[in-house]
């Protein structure tokens, strides 16, 4: 920027006045706008100190504080022709000159030269830049506008504008200016609106400083959704501790409340006791997400008969708003009791009939089928985990049974937790309850996991299960499509193998499960290794959000290992043995190595004949690699990986002494091949773990 051009900069003011915004997209909208307006100011050349954003049911808003109120000017030299080409021996200028002079628009009579470095040339110095602010804001708003995220736009009016919801009006201000600018079918002007209720009026906003509080009064309108959202947590936890509770605020769930008022007010509900007796679970579902209400605890964790809403209104008569809440509350709740009551008087062993036309997926059976199959792969690896395999297999005939409750038909979250409640009904063994209610963890990333060894192997046979006949019909996923949600349970698959410490052979289970699906599946063998392969990678995934870097892991994946806690071992030994001062050596040899016996060929058929070591350095490396052997044989066969590769660091000084003054590739034939022997003891003693020539940089 020139030094001499001083740049004013003055705050800008952009809000866009809508019908009720979609709550559960506002705040990734708001988002959307402010990235979207910063983006395109950025991209102009125009500086400014921050911008706020405002999100309202009604409305979404930006502040740029001290936008710059023209794009940085600079001066631009246009070089043209050489002089000697520019002018003829007499000094006239030429044609070239001339069309140089018309391009730049200047008369040829001014025409400048100057020596760019190399030779005289024809110059023109322009300046670019300098556009003012308030003609580009207009298009960088449009632009952002255009840019949101919205899955569905809508009409309205006889407009053929297309947004999220029906827009009503546009303020665009630069500092006390309004811009003079469109967007969405509407001028922009410096009106606003306050709140629907209390303050349903324009309001004129003369600058951009005053739109925060000039919203909040006298419009009653909080535009700042962070502000917003504590106030209301402010509020919900005060009124709480005045029914001596605690009140149990979901991220979710706020973010949703905040979305739908402009005005928060926190109100204290109440209802009947008797409601208690219903699975918590539904009473809550049935406040969080049909009302908006945040439930109660006591000291204990226990439900307590209050809510709180968060009103749009500040009442005149508060106990009028709660009667209306609670009017509306207590028939969803006399709903749940009912359910519950009805779907206790028919068992889960009953209901599991009611499976048998339930399609689980059109070509591998109904639901009942499934569960059929679960049982013998729950056995199985109850079996081999050493765990009841009788509490095994009666939670697996039950897992499903609840699908069928009137209480899973009207809140489908409740899947698996209502059949907790219905199996203690019904005198099931506890352990079998818990595991019907354990069988859907983890449901996401950095869920928790079962409690239980039965909640384990249920939902470990389910969705090995489900994995192998999914591929097994030739379903992979494919892009975005994963209707079957195998990501989600091939990671869930690992994280139980690997955070439950179980040491059982992943392809082992997918081969079992395959074959339970009978003619179902032509090729079980490539079902196996199908599933497998798809599953064994989702680890980099794993790992990349542990910061282990790729080659780690494919260090690892190389050997092609199936039990998953056994590749997580091997992985967590490698990520250790590479932060070791002796990785990067040890890792390049091997590499060599590997390069080595490659092009010779036969690898591992060679044997070590000691009266043939002839040079000191083979045999330090020969004496080294038996006592290292001896010393890892026991860590390897106890999986203690971490501590053999630490031990296998101290080769570094005998691998480097050997390159360093043996030659490999001598011309007797015996010497030769006694040296690659060496070398093949070196390598296998290092993939006993993985192959870490695959830790060596690539050779840039």
């Amino acid at each position: 920027m020139d030094n001499n051009n001083v740049v004013t900069s003055n705050d800008f003011l952009v809000e866009i006045g809508t019908e009720e915004l979609p709550p559960k997209t506002l705040k990734t909208l708001a988002g959307a706008f402010t990235r979207g307006i910063e983006t395109g100011l950025a991209d102009a050349g125009l500086t400014y100190t921050r911008a706020h954003s405002y999100a309202t049911p009604r409305r979404l808003a930006v502040r740029v504080e001290r936008l710059a109120q023209q794009t940085p000017q600079k001066e631009v030299l246009v070089w043209g022709p050489p002089a000697k080409v520019a002018f003829d021996t007499d000094g006239k200028v030429t044609k070239a000159a001339e069309a140089f002079a018309r391009k730049n628009g200047i008369d040829a009579a001014n025409l400048v030269v100057e020596n760019d470095g190399k030779a005289d040339k024809l110059v023109h110095r322009a300046s670019a830049g300098g556009e003012a602010a308030m003609a580009l804001v207009g298009p960088i708003v449009e632009a952002a506008l255009a840019a949101l995220p919205i899955a569905k736009r809508m009409r309205w009016g006889a407009h053929r504008t297309e947004f999220v919801r029906p827009v009503h009006w546009l303020l665009m201000l630069m500092g006390d200016q309004v811009v003079n600018a469109e967007a969405l079918g509407l001028k922009a002007g410096r009106d606003s609106r306050g709140h629907r209720f209390h303050c349903d009026q324009a309001l004129t906003i003369a600058k951009p400083d005053d739109y925060v509080e000039q919203l909040r009064s006298p419009g009653r309108v909080l535009v700042d959704f962070t502000e917003r959202q504590a106030l209301i947590r402010q509020q919900v936890e005060a009124a709480a501790t005045q029914v001596g509770g605690t009140a149990v605020i979901d991220a979710a769930l706020l973010d949703e409340v905040t979305a739908l008022v402009e005005w928060p007010q926190a109100l204290t509900g109440q209802f009947e006791q008797r409601f208690l007796e219903v699975p918590p679970e539904a009473l809550i579902a049935s406040m969080k997400e049909h009302q908006k209400y945040f439930h109660l605890v006591d000291a204990e964790d226990q439900l307590l008969p209050y809510f709180i809403a968060v009103a749009n209104i500040e009442s005149r008569d508060p106990a009028q708003v709660i009667d209306g809440n609670e009017r509306v509350i207590r028939p969803r709740l006399a709903d749940a009791a009912f359910f519950f009551d009805t779907d206790k008087k028919t068992t889960l062993e009953q209901r599991r009939e009611r499976l048998q036309p339930i399609v689980f997926q059109a070509r591998l059976g109904s639901l009942y089928d499934k569960t059929e199959r679960i049982e013998t792969l729950a056995a199985a690896i109850a079996e081999q985990i050493d765990a009841d395999v009788a509490l095994a297999r009666r939670a697996a005939q039950l897992c499903k049974a609840d699908l069928v409750t009137d209480m899973v038909g009207e809140f489908d979250k409740m899947q698996g937790v209502a059949g907790y409640y219905y199996a203690l009904n019904d005198g099931e063994p506890e352990a079998v309850a818990l595991a019907l209610k354990e069988q859907y963890l983890p449901k996401f990333a950095g869920d928790g996991l079962p409690a239980t060894t039965t909640g384990t192997v249920l939902a470990l046979a389910d969705r090995i299960d489900t994995l192998a006949g999914i591929f097994g019909i030739g379903q992979k996923p494919t892009g975005s499509k994963d209707p079957f949600g195998l990501r989600r349970a091939s990671l869930a698959v690992l994280r139980l193998l690997v955070e439950k410490q179980l040491n059982l052979d992943l392809a082992q289970l997918l081969h079992q499960a395959a074959l339970g699906y009978g003619d179902n599946i032509e090729d079980p063998d490539s079902t196996t290794s199908t599933a497998l392969d798809y599953m064994l990678e989702r680890f980099r995934a794993w790992y990349e959000e542990a910061q282990i870097p790729a080659e780690v892991f494919l260090a690892v994946s190389a050997k092609r290992l199936t039990v998953p806690l056994d590749i997580d071992n091997r992985v967590r030994a490698v990520d250790r043995f590479r932060q070791l001062p002796e990785a990067e050596a040890l890792a390049a040899a091997n590499k060599r190595v590997s390069n080595i016996l490659t092009k010779q060929g036969a690898g591992g058929s060679r044997r070590l004949q000691s009266n043939l070591l002839q040079e000191d350095a083979e045999q330090a490396l020969a004496a080294a690699l038996a006592q290292k052997g001896d010393i890892v044989a026991p860590l390897f066969a106890n999986g203690r990986y971490t501590e053999a590769l630490e031990s296998l660091a101290d080769l570094r000084d005998p691998v480097d002494r050997f390159f360093d003054q043996v030659m490999v590739m001598a011309e007797d034939p015996q010497l030769r091949d006694n040296r690659l022997a060496l070398l093949e003891q070196l390598r296998q003693l290092f993939l006993e773990v993985a192959d870490i020539s695959l830790l060596a940089p690539a050779k840039g």
